[in-house]
């Protein structure tokens, strides 16, 4: 009974858990979700007012056509120095400065973009034309700055990339050199075969029953002449005669 009830129990602790990972699961697919649903209505909303302000920048005169080309300049200039700093801070974590004041920038961006966007709702435009000077000044500040960062950036992670290659292409001239260079390869391999024939010369000679001749000798055998060589026709040497062997017969004429 004991045993069962262990069991039981035991099933249910593992139903129980399959269902929670499966309901955290679900919140996270759901939460995944909507953010990229987020994202792609911000984007999409963000296009939309940009063409808007172009559309206004080039279409209208006055304080409505100014309004929209300051929005439309300060938006360019801090959209494009928050890629490229959050991109190269992937790769250069002495970035992390410079993001760091960019998002304090951001704040008077924002602060400026939502002013400016009231601004085109005014109806009294010529209180907002005796404002222009002061708003251009302000977003000429802003943009300036966000500028600088970006440039300073890009400056870096190209002076990174110039450094890198200038040091690869010297890596690459030296293997270069050692590759071209066979005539030291081709005077080690003799040196070697030489130094391996000396070897072998040397453990020949000290093999034993091989004795070197003695330099008396080969002074005698230099010095002593030589016997002539003895004619083909002429009758060879009687043999030496043994006690054992028979006299040869004489040969009768008849």
């Amino acid at each position: 009974m004991e045993v069962g009830a262990l069991i039981i129990i035991f099933a249910l602790v593992v139903l129980f858990a399959i269902l929670g990972l499966g309901a955290w699961a679900t919140v996270k697919a759901v939460g995944a979700a909507k953010r990229g649903v987020d994202r792609t209505i911000t984007q999409a909303r963000r296009t939309v007012e940009d063409t808007t302000l172009k559309a206004r920048s080039i279409g209208q005169t006055g304080v409505a056509g100014s309004l929209a080309q300051l929005r439309l300049d300060l938006r360019n200039s801090m959209r494009a120095t928050q890629a490229a700093l959050y991109q190269g801070v992937q790769s250069d974590s002495s970035l992390q400065e410079s993001v760091a004041l960019f998002e304090r920038l951001s704040r008077h961006g924002h602060e400026l973009d939502d002013e400016l966007k009231r601004l085109e709702q005014e109806p009294d435009r010529k209180r907002i034309a005796e404002r222009l000077p002061d708003l251009r000044e302000r977003t000429l500040k802003i943009t300036k700055s966000a500028d600088s960062l970006r440039w300073a950036a890009r400056d870096r992670a190209r002076r990174f990339a110039d450094d890198e290659l200038s040091l690869l292409s010297e890596q690459i001239e030296v293997e270069s050199d050692a590759l071209r260079d066979w005539s030291r390869e081709s005077v080690d391999d003799l040196a070697a075969a030489a130094a391996a024939w000396d070897a072998r010369q040397a453990a020949a000679g000290a093999e034993p029953g091989a004795r070197p001749a003695q330099p008396s000798q080969r002074a005698g055998e230099a010095a002593r002449p030589q016997e002539p060589a003895r004619p083909a026709l002429d009758p060879a040497a009687p043999a030496a005669a043994y006690p054992w062997q028979k006299a040869p017969r004489p040969e009768t004429t008849t």
